[in-house]
């Protein structure tokens, strides 16, 4: 999968590389998408994988996702979230949440131009 797509719709979401959880949010998704796996066990197979890439402990692995999808919801593109989510979303997405909408939207968009 291209990194280049993942890097792309997360920063269309208003998440920039300034944040360390965007890093973790990309990688993660990359990992998702080549095992959806991941998707059904975030914090016992997920945050570990991600923790270990980028030496880091795992509870800020966790912090560190939680505080880009803060990101996303208060100052973010909230509407193509929104859009992208194909469901009205009542509050903040939890990771597992937000990790799903990124990569089923991916999938979804993969074969077809990449458009944001």
């Amino acid at each position: 999968m291209d990194n280049k797509m993942i890097e792309r719709l997360i920063r269309s979401l208003g998440i920039g590389a300034t944040y360390r959880g965007y890093r973790y949010l990309c990688y993660g998704v990359s990992l998702c998408l080549q095992d959806e796996e991941y998707l059904l066990s975030i914090s016992k197979l997920l945050y570990p994988k991600i923790a270990k890439e980028f030496n880091t402990t795992l509870s800020s692995v966790e912090r560190d996702i939680r505080t880009v999808i803060q990101v996303c919801w208060d100052r973010g593109n909230k509407k193509l979230l929104q859009e992208i989510a194909l469901h009205p979303l009542c509050s903040r997405p939890t990771a597992g949440e937000f990790l799903d909408i990124l990569v089923a939207y991916i999938q979804h968009n993969s074969g077809a131009a990449y458009a944001i």
